[in-house]
């Protein structure tokens, strides 16, 4: 399912090009679920082939993102607390995967850290498309906001594209070494989790 994703976003990018990215991305910040996973990667695998450039892929995948983020901030401003719990308690919401948990969990999110959440919170795949609704609750100034949402939309894209780029450019020696490949991730990921599983535990 996720290749024939990837493939309906290619051929999203090669007739509407950049402007392809911008549009996926602001859906992918919103509170709209879609995963920004499967839209730059493609994106920075296309201009490792020549069909795009890199650092435009960034760029307009950053602009995505801050519009998304700006759209969840003008809606919560605008509709409210009430309003917005409202609308995560109808079916379609639940469709959407949202529910008031997820959305009083941002809310608390929001409070524990404070303005900095935003720069974090956009970075976190699980936190990313609802952080911006508590800020736009909270009034947060805008000064603030945007350029925090800004650096962190750019450190995220910039990373996934760079992923996206180098698979495209060594994808013969990735497919030709994928199990040991496969193999040194699984054991970095056992490692990792031992660790944070240690960590708790003392």
């Amino acid at each position: 399912m996720i290749e024939q994703m990837v493939n309906i976003i290619l051929d999203i990018f090669s007739q509407m090009g950049y402007l392809g990215i911008v549009v996926l991305m602001t859906i992918s910040y919103s509170f709209i679920p879609f995963s920004s996973q499967v839209v730059i990667p493609p994106a920075a695998y296309l201009a490792s082939q020549g069909e795009l450039k890199l650092y435009l892929v960034i760029f307009y995948g950053t602009l995505g993102g801050v519009l998304g983020a700006l759209f969840n901030y003008f809606f919560a401003l605008f509709f409210g607390r009430v309003v917005i719990y409202k609308i995560v308690n109808t079916r379609i919401a639940r469709l959407c995967r949202l529910n008031p948990e997820k959305i009083q969990r941002a809310e608390d999110y929001f409070v524990k850290h404070g303005k900095i959440s935003i720069f974090l919170g956009l970075l976190i795949p699980a936190v990313r498309q609802l952080i911006s609704l508590p800020a736009g609750l909270a009034k947060m100034n805008l000064a603030i906001f945007i350029p925090l949402a800004i650096i962190s939309a750019l450190i995220w894209n910039t990373y996934l594209a760079l992923l996206g780029f180098y698979f495209g450019e060594n994808q013969d020696f990735i497919f030709k070494n994928i199990k040991e490949i496969s193999l040194c991730l699984l054991i970095i990921g056992a490692i990792i989790s031992l660790y944070l599983v240690f960590k708790r535990k003392k």
